[in-house]
């Protein structure tokens, strides 16, 4: 008897929440990974490189391979002829004609496309050989601003569609309108989020071959899924599903996202492969990789809040155009549905209304980055929530303690359909507070500026999803459309256990890792449940769809392993241990509720019986004949996950778009160098609620890991393409990643809240930093500028040229003794501009031409104005800041209304001076009125700047000119509509030109 180990239940080893150091590491620490170019090719395996179009659009007029068919070394080339003869585009979340090809067959839309392959004896001859290969192109006009192309009908990427906007959806939840009427306050704001890469050590690899005797495909590649993508490479390549056996490595170089965007070359390859009857090996070098794997998808948001004098945000109004480049690539749309359930946040705001449009430029097409759609909603949100509490002087953790979601509240049903499983979102507000210490750094920003440094703190509260509801995607339908297409919705995980002869414990799962440490996780989870160490457990992460168990919605996405796929293998793990506790009660003659498992062993509470795990589970292949009647011999079980939860998008279009939501408030301290414009991160905490942690240590390193990604997005990276669409990010000299020299050690702090949907409590928590980091860092670059900058001027990457340009260079000092010179109304000798335009405001002719008299509104709609003094009938003087790029200049003006007639026109005009240059121009206004009561502005501008300022930033002066112009009457409109504009409103100008004016 082994009454040495017969432990009580609750003294047994706990393995799960433990931190547990990672069983992958050592193998990878010596260089014995099994990545994809390592693995064995088959004997003949032949080699590809892929022509790539150096045009951003094009019409291909003709692919001449002749002349690489006869250099040595060259199998074949596949050409877009091909790809027509043996494939189909792939299919197209969006009900639109568009075609898109693994190879480009009509028209080249992007710098970087794959217009045909080379197939050689190796990948230097067939490298060799691209230049032998002559395409003939004509050059057509290329859109790469989604707010152009979204207006062009000229230029089109996809001529069968008839418009570069694909999908242009609304939504309304609530009583949005009516929040908006009744509230004391609104507030707009235009953000724009930028493109950049997920730049994982390891690129594309993929080994395709053809079966000609079962007319299928065999590949191999470091894909990561979602596995619905199986189905989209099936259906291109003309096969049933069971003839496409797809199969990965153990180990991969990363992915965060982007490996789900190999699949047309895993097409490709099969294809080459096909033409050429023997196997085809790529792989991806850096330059391709950067400039024709994939981004995140840019988007630009206009997003409006209805607000009470507290800060309790009523409702908020969303319009989201989404660049998903030259084609609308699977699973694309996701980034711009995935958080369409959690819209608003972590806030409990019920009135929602919200417009998604997907538009298409010529860029490389977009996919999954990590976190995809998170950073892009929270960067909105939060920049947002910041200036709410600028307009009212709050404190900026005020509001958002004043909006979160109550404690006692969960599960919470936000406006648009998500169900936030469980949380105590006011609690992490504190704990974050406390335990990292913001006392102390408001002390530190308090001394930087008593020493004139730009010193500032930004914040950021968000939810983080994780365990995707497959149906989110057909919001991109139309109710209509989704009941002819059938529902879909739902997740399902899967995990398989088998028990060998000696009791050795093999574990597969339906996921592919790229670090996070899934095989460590894996054997946490069945030692608990099996009561054997980890170290006898083998975890299996490759997969082989031909062999496998795996469903459409299994994979390594949107954060599904802790919650989905370790709580599959706790189902499976459970019933290898229910069906060995029947074993062992029936040999025992025991009731099955008194047997244990534990240290290896399995025994009964009171010592009676006691046998070791491998002898017992040995036995059902062994000795068959000693199991009870309900055992059919050989250990392994299958388990299959999904919860109820996920269910398809309703008729009233709420979808609960995740399973899981996780917490995360994060708040940072940093300091911007006033000669350089670097931003120097001082501290950053970030407070994480994942529900339950399976292993913390992981936890803290994919914080770790989502925090240094978050601040190159932040930062540094950015895609960046010239007018033509060049692309100029294309190598890392020019793609800025941070290392970690450059990534700070940020506080890490935890709170738990175990999830009531998932078998184990646990939920996502790998992508959070990517969405909260990006906007904490830009929050806290506003509140260091302060009145620099118009709000709207924060844009990512805050790099160190683009925050020195907001910084400005402030007009010097006039010299002693020298006199100030008159204004004169008629000076113009530099610059003479002129436009006009037109702006429709809710209120009627007369309400705004009374408001244009009254000097206070006059004051608030000028940009830059400091003060403004009457000084006659409808002459006023102002003190006037305007900024044209990096030069500041500070003008003694005279401005006039003159010309009235009542509620129909008047003429707005100004005249200044200033030791930097000398400005006037006049503005004839005319308004109209317009159906609903409301006024139809038109205006036609002429102005005049001369000296220093004309002549260092002449090229923006048209730009700067309409930008001003436009927002005196963008904020007239706010003005007469009941919005507020702070004062004094410090030269908010020119978006993203020369800034002054206005907290942000």
């Amino acid at each position: 008897m082994h009454s040495e180990v017969l432990l009580d239940q609750n003294q047994q080893r706990s393995y799960i929440g433990k931190r547990q150091a990672r069983v992958e590491d050592e193998a990878l620490l010596r260089g014995l990974g099994r990545y994809a170019d390592d693995l064995a090719t088959p004997p003949g395996t032949l080699h590809a490189a892929i022509v790539r179009s150096p045009h951003a659009h094009a019409e291909i007029k003709r692919v001449d391979i002749d002349a690489a068919l006869q250099m040595a070394g060259v199998r074949d080339v596949l050409t877009g002829e091909d790809v027509k003869r043996w494939a189909l585009p792939f299919p197209v979340g969006v009900r639109k004609p568009m075609e898109h090809w693994c190879l480009a067959v009509d028209k080249v839309r992007y710098v970087g496309e794959p217009v045909a392959v080379v197939i050689a004896e190796d990948r230097y001859l067939a490298e060799d050989a691209l230049d032998a290969v002559k395409v003939e192109y004509e050059i057509l006009p290329a859109l790469v601003d989604p707010e152009a192309a979204a207006g062009d009908r000229e230029a089109l990427l996809h001529d069968a569609v008839g418009d570069n906007v694909v999908n242009d959806r609304h939504f309304r939840y609530g009583e949005p309108e009516a929040a908006f009427r009744a509230a004391d306050r609104t507030l707009s704001l235009k953000v724009r989020y930028p493109r950049s890469s997920c730049t994982p050590i390891e690129c594309y690899v993929v080994l395709g071959q053809y079966d000609p005797a079962e007319g299928g495909y065999d590949v191999m590649a470091n894909f990561q899924g979602p596995y619905a993508i199986h189905s989209v490479m099936a259906r291109a390549l003309q096969v049933p599903a069971n003839r496409l056996r797809l199969r990965t490595p153990a180990d991969s170089g990363g992915s965060f996202g982007i490996k789900q965007g190999v699949f047309p070359y895993v097409v490709m390859m099969a294809l080459a492969a096909r033409k050429v009857g023997a196997p085809v090996k790529w792989v991806e070098d850096r330059l391709e990789h950067l400039q024709g794997a994939s981004s995140a998808t840019n988007r630009v948001t206009t997003i409006d809040a209805a607000f009470d004098r507290e800060g309790r945000v009523s409702a908020l109004r969303f319009d989201q155009l989404d660049d998903c480049g030259a084609y609308l690539r699977a699973p694309e749309p996701a980034t711009t549905y995935r958080m369409h359930g959690n819209l608003t946040g972590a806030y409990a705001i019920p009135h929602l209304a919200v417009r998604n449009r997907i538009v298409m430029t010529n860029k490389t097409p977009s996919g999954l980055n990590r976190g995809f759609g998170g950073p892009q909603v929270y960067f909105a949100l939060e920049r947002l929530m910041q200036r709410i509490a600028i307009e009212l002087d709050l404190d900026p953790l005020e509001v958002i303690r004043r909006n979160l979601v109550p404690a006692d509240a969960f599960p919470y049903r936000c406006a648009a359909g998500a169900l936030l499983d469980s949380g105590d979102y006011a609690r992490g507000l504190e704990l974050g507070v406390e335990q990292g210490g913001l006392a102390e750094l408001r002390a530190c920003r308090d001394a930087a500026r008593r020493e004139g440094r730009l010193y500032g703190i930004g914040y950021c509260v968000a939810v983080e999803p994780s365990i995707s509801n497959m149906g989110y995607i057909t919001m991109a339908m139309t109710p209509e459309e989704r009941r002819r297409a059938g529902p879909k919705n739902g997740a399902v995980s899967t995990a398989t256990i088998s028990v060998d002869p000696l009791g050795g414990v093999s574990v597969h799962v339906s996921s592919t890792p790229q670090g996070q440490g899934h095989r460590t996780v894996v054997a946490q989870v069945v030692a608990e449940v099996l009561g054997i160490a980890i170290e006898a457990i083998r975890v299996d992460v490759e997969l082989d769809t031909g062999k496998d168990a795996w469903s459409i919605a299994s994979g390594n996405y949107s954060s599904r392993f802790a919650g989905a796929v370790a709580g599959a293998v706790h189902k499976a793990a459970l019933k290898v241990r229910t069906r060995l506790a029947a074993i062992a009660a029936a040999q025992w003659r025991v009731e099955q509720d008194d047997v244990r498992f534990a240290e290896g062993r399995v025994f009964t509470l009171d010592g009676a019986h006691s046998a070791s795990f491998h002898r017992l589970a040995g036995a059902t292949h062994w000795a068959p004949g000693t199991l009870p009647e309900s055992e059919a011999g050989g250990l392994r079980e299958t388990a299959f996950w999904t919860p109820a939860e996920l269910t398809a998008p309703d008729d009233d279009e709420r979808i609960n778009s995740s399973l899981c939501y996780g917490f995360i408030f994060d708040y940072c301290g940093v300091e911007i160098d006033t000669v350089t414009g670097q931003v120097r991160i001082d501290r950053y905490v970030t407070l994480h609620d994942a529900g339950r942690m399976l292993n913390p240590q992981l936890v803290d390193g994919q914080v770790r890991g989502a925090f240094a990604q978050a601040v190159g997005a932040a930062l540094y990276e950015e895609f960046s393409y010239g007018a033509d669409g060049s692309f100029a990010s294309g190598t890392l000299a020019d793609y800025l990643i941070p290392t970690s020299m450059e990534v700070p050690e940020p506080v890490i702090l935890h709170m738990e809240t175990p999830s009531p949907f998932t078998p184990l409590g646990a939920k996502g928590v790998g992508e959070g930093n990517n969405m909260s980091t990006p906007v904490c860092i830009a929050n806290a670059v506003a509140d260091a500028l302060g009145e620099r900058v118009e709000p709207s001027a924060i844009e990512l990457p805050l790099t160190p040229s683009k925050v020195r340009t907001l910084l400005g260079i402030n007009e010097p000092a006039r010299p002693e003794g020298v006199g100030e010179e008159p204004v004169d109304s008629t000076a113009g000798d530099g610059s003479n501009l002129t436009a006009s335009d037109s702006v429709e405001i809710p209120a009627s002719p007369q309400q705004v031409f009374d408001s244009i008299l009254d000097p206070a509104t006059l004051q608030a709609i000028i940009p830059g104005c400091h003060a403004l003094e009457l000084t006659g009938e409808n002459t006023y003087r102002a003190d006037v800041t305007v900024g044209v790029g990096m030069i500041r200049a500070r003008f003694d003006a005279r401005v006039e209304l003159s010309e009235l007639d009542p509620p129909h026109t008047l003429r707005l005009s100004g005249a200044g001076s200033s030791g930097m240059g000398n400005a006037n121009g006049a503005a004839q206004i005319r308004l109209s009125e317009v159906e609903g009561g409301h006024t139809r502005l038109d205006y036609d501008y002429e102005v005049t700047i001369g000296g220093k300022i004309a002549s260092v930033g002449g090229r923006m002066l048209s730009s700067a000119s309409k930008m001003i112009i436009g927002q005196i009457f963008s904020r007239l409109s706010q003005q007469v509509s009941g919005g507020r504009v702070r004062q004094p409103l410090l030269q908010r100008l020119l978006g993203r030109f020369g800034k002054g004016g206005g907290k942000s």
